[in-house]
């Protein structure tokens, strides 16, 4: 019987599982997906925790639930892939063999490379919100914060969802106002970037955003160090911003495992072919989601686009054909703007965010690179889709190509 191994039951390795298992015969192909946690996050949903839009229980399920049936879990940390001789071994010396290997380990925030970072106001005046642990800890500190220095700062790129710290200091702006404290509250963005985003257009827009909700924004600004006992954060060339309050958004790295098995670069993401999705060193490993060192976000929308380019290479490669399907880097982002309102932008490598409708042509009913109602109800119904339809390999209706049609260029 082959065997195929599934390293990570976040949203991609879970797609996979789900979508293989409906197309791979059960008496040919046995099919594991492995991962050392039991409980599956809706990471976007960390955004709302500190507003007390959502709690813990609304981003949490079993991973367990959405492991189709016929494919194997194992619960269990992962030691390193040894690629030479397609094997799997896990941290307590057990053996997978297999023909075909997907790598979606995701990736993590490292606080502890930065100096100062986790130190001793980590969780009291220092937050992070890309784990359900530090959302928590923000949105229990919000409840009694009478105002100050609120400072969000990206240590570094590439980062989880690059839009969600732009959302942040939108919403809080929009929560401090509501708290009717805003006159109280200075919020600095401070990037490493050269204004607010990474495409120049979408850029400008999303800046001129942060400028009429009185953000201020501080770029390329480049964190060495954090200093706990003068509420700092200082620079490779040595500016500083002080704050009460400092939301981090700390370096990001792939799993550890990558590093041991040789596969990665140095920040520990697989090298891959940004266009057929496989490891750049082994034809029969495919990568999918954060776990790829790929130019594109590391964004929920790029892992749906990217499923359906490694299922149909995948299958390509199984049936000893060409690849016959090419990734375009698609993204797309619904962004909190606060008040009841959000942003959308649509994307690939080749094209920036434009101005339009989406996901059809004059009709919409969203709205690109604009302010509208309904992108916000479009961000909050995402939820159950991510639930009930994407996580289980269903068809989503948006194809993974972005298309020009509705788009002002």
């Amino acid at each position: 019987m082959k065997k195929l191994v599934i390293l990570g039951a976040g949203t991609g390795g879970t797609i996979m599982a789900n979508k293989m298992r409906k197309v791979l015969e059960r008496d040919e192909w046995d099919i594991t997906i492995i991962d050392q946690f039991k409980t599956h996050y809706y990471q976007p949903g960390f955004l709302f925790i500190p507003f007390g839009v959502y709690t813990k229980n609304d981003v949490i399920k079993p991973k367990s639930d959405f492991i189709p049936i016929g494919v194997n879990f194992i619960q269990s940390a992962i030691d390193k892939v040894d690629a030479k001789n397609n094997k799997v071994i896990l941290q307590d010396g057990e053996v997978l063999n297999y023909d075909y290997l997907i790598i979606s380990t995701g990736v993590k925030i490292v606080p502890e490379e930065t100096p100062g970072l986790k130190g001793e106001l980590w969780h009291k005046n220092v937050f992070d919100f890309y784990t359900v642990e530090g959302a928590t800890a923000l949105g229990e500190f919000f409840k009694t914060w009478q105002g100050g220095e609120l400072v969000l700062n990206i240590a570094d790129n590439p980062i989880k969802c690059p839009v969600a710290p732009l959302e942040f200091v939108m919403f809080a702006d929009a929560f401090f106002i509501e708290r009717g404290i805003r006159d109280k509250v200075n919020i600095t963005f401070v990037t490493p970037l050269e204004g607010a985003f990474t495409k120049p257009r979408a850029s400008k827009v999303l800046g001129g955003m942060l400028k009429e909700k009185n953000i201020n924004v501080v770029p390329d600004f480049y964190l060495e160090s954090v200093d706990n006992e003068k509420k700092v954060i200082r620079s490779y060339d040595e500016k500083e911003v002080p704050f009460d309050c400092l939301i981090t958004i700390p370096v990001h790295m792939g799993d550890s495992m990558i590093e041991r098995s040789g596969l990665g670069d140095d920040m520990n993401f697989v090298l891959t072919d940004k266009y057929y999705l496989n490891s750049t060193k082994f034809d029969n490993i495919f990568v999918i989601g954060d776990s790829a060192n790929l130019p594109t976000s590391k964004a929920g929308s790029v892992v749906h686009f990217a499923a359906e380019v490694v299922y149909e290479n995948l299958l390509c490669a199984i049936e000893g054909r060409p690849f016959t399907a090419k990734f375009d880097g698609h993204s797309n982002c619904y962004i909190e703007t606060g008040h009841g309102k959000g942003a959308l932008i649509d994307f690939n490598y080749d094209t920036e965010p434009l101005p339009g409708s989406f996901p059809f042509p004059g009709i919409g009913p969203f709205g690109l690179l604009k302010e509208t109602r309904m992108n916000h109800y479009g961000k909050l119904m995402f939820r159950w889709m991510y639930w009930h339809i994407l996580l289980k390999g269903k068809e989503m209706p948006i194809p993974s190509e972005m298309y020009m049609a509705g788009k002002e260029a």
